[in-house]
């Protein structure tokens, strides 16, 4: 004899058992609604600042594909370029004064068109060219160390020089023992000095201690730099006005962008 069971009889005799459901109890966003403001406003780009933008960065474009005397005036171009955070703009031209660099380098024709001996000026070179993949060997500094293999103590009264040996030292491999020795001593002698220098190149010293380049997030070394390079006396005008307005372009950008994700996860519309 065979007979089927409903659905109903069958949940009776075997009842499921209960289970508690937990409902999502999550923390609310740090942020609040702040970013939704920026919605309501409709942010938008000033066309007469883009156009603005856009003039500069054709003006900084020109300087730095221009003619130089010296290699060493191209390269802190380019270093001030990438610390104030525009170098987006220009990476085919940079990567091509890289290049030439490293093949002059290469062919050992360098030193030909320029007295190469100060050490800022090698160590600005050697960090540049590793921070683009160019190989470039650390026997480069072995011109600044004495018999005994330590860096001479002349150097002790080039301030700006140990400053950029010791951000270059952060670039270094394994295996690299005049880098790692370079390290030290850079570290060890510019906290000794750091309180004799000028204000200006006093904060440099600090922030290189606590935040060396190679460890900085861009953005946020960019705006620390503005205040640094404005107070070099040699600073290109057109190109501090044009990375602070092109920071000021992209930090509209990126609230507008941080509303639309508020909204799209919940937020008030």
């Amino acid at each position: 004899m065979s007979f089927q069971v409903s659905a109903e009889t069958a949940q009776s005799l075997n009842p499921m058992p209960e289970t508690d459901q937990r409902s999502a109890n999550f923390h609310p966003s740090i942020w609040g609604d702040h970013f939704l403001a920026y919605a309501s406003e409709l942010v938008e780009t000033d066309e007469n600042i883009e156009q603005q933008v856009w003039e500069l960065k054709k003006k900084v474009r020109t300087t730095l594909i221009a003619v130089v005397e010296k290699p060493s005036q191209k390269l802190k171009l380019v270093d001030a370029i990438k610390r104030l955070g525009v170098s987006y703009h220009f990476e085919n031209e940079i990567q091509e004064i890289l290049q030439q660099l490293h093949n002059n380098i290469t062919l050992h024709h360098l030193d030909d068109h320029e007295n190469n001996d100060e050490l800022y000026d090698v160590a600005l070179l050697f960090r540049l060219l590793r921070q683009h993949g160019f190989y470039i060997s650390c026997d480069k500094f072995a011109k600044f160390m004495d018999s005994k293999g330590k860096f001479k103590e002349s150097l002790m009264d080039d301030a700006r020089g140990m400053l950029s040996l010791y951000e270059a030292a952060h670039l270094r491999v394994h295996g690299e023992d005049i880098l790692d020795e370079a390290l030290v001593f850079t570290t060890t002698h510019l906290e000794a000095v750091a309180s004799y220098l000028s204000p200006t190149l006093a904060a440099q010293v600090s922030h290189a201690l606590k935040q060396p380049i190679r460890k900085g997030l861009p953005r946020l070394e960019a705006r620390h730099y503005f205040s640094i390079y404005q107070q070099d006396a040699s600073h290109n005008k057109v190109l501090l006005t044009f990375a602070k307005l092109d920071f000021n372009l992209l930090q509209k950008l990126h609230q507008k962008e941080l509303s639309d994700i508020t909204r799209l996860g919940g937020g008030k519309t």
